[in-house]
């Protein structure tokens, strides 16, 4: 359920005077956070805080997938006021725990409906199945968002939990305004990012780690 990403830390400090980036595609890290956390914040961080600008001004939001990206988002989220509500795996008791901690009124199973209809639903993990399941908890009016670069097959599901003027929208990149915005917000929140760093050599234990859901939080590749 939680979204699969791997994180490698920026070169910023270690190579600043043998490395020139294109000032077109670069942004400026927050100095308050190391090379390992901030390093969420450049994938996560960014696709995250586009997905929630997606939302608009939801007041009950629902989050599937409890990781890389949902882990920041929430954060962000309860710092604008909202009521944040955490779908995880099933029975995936140290992920529930893992949201509770960061604010989320409630935390369960995917497959379970919240205790109030949200006003928007951002989908993080790569599952089609949890679309439809997630229009069910979603309101008249509401917004579904598939955030995640791939994602199974959407199953075929009834017109009436799409009725009522539902949205379904898709993630495929950001703009450079979403950038700047979030870099600036995220030490305001402030935003701490729960990071496991790993050699790069082990990049493979890294990704099984994250498929098995024994990561809270991002997984960061030190080169």
């Amino acid at each position: 359920m939680r979204s699969r990403k791997v994180h490698r830390v920026s070169a910023r400090r270690r190579y600043a005077d043998h490395l020139v980036a294109d000032a077109r595609y670069s942004f400026r890290l927050p100095a308050a956070y190391g090379d390992a956390e901030a390093a969420p914040l450049l994938c996560a961080g960014l696709i995250g805080y586009r997905a929630l600008s997606m939302a608009g001004d939801a007041e009950h939001l629902g989050i599937y997938g409890f990781g890389a990206a949902a882990h920041i988002v929430a954060q962000v989220a309860r710092y604008q006021g909202r009521t944040v509500y955490a779908f995880t795996r099933a029975g995936d008791a140290s992920a529930q725990a893992f949201a509770r901690g960061l604010g989320a009124a409630w935390a369960g199973d995917s497959t379970q409906l919240p205790p109030e209809p949200l006003d928007a639903a951002l989908l993080f993990a790569p599952v089609g199945a949890l679309v439809p399941q997630a229009l069910r908890a979603t309101a008249k009016g509401g917004t579904v968002v598939c955030a995640g670069i791939h994602m199974s097959d959407i199953p075929a599901f009834p017109y009436d939990i799409l009725w009522g003027e539902r949205r379904i929208l898709s993630v495929a990149n950001l703009t450079r305004r979403d950038a700047v915005e979030f870099l600036a917000l995220a030490p305001k929140v402030p935003v701490r990012t729960a990071v496991e760093t790993f050699p790069l050599e082990q990049a493979n234990e890294a990704l099984a780690r994250l498929r098995e859901g024994r990561i809270n939080g991002a997984a960061v590749l030190i080169p």
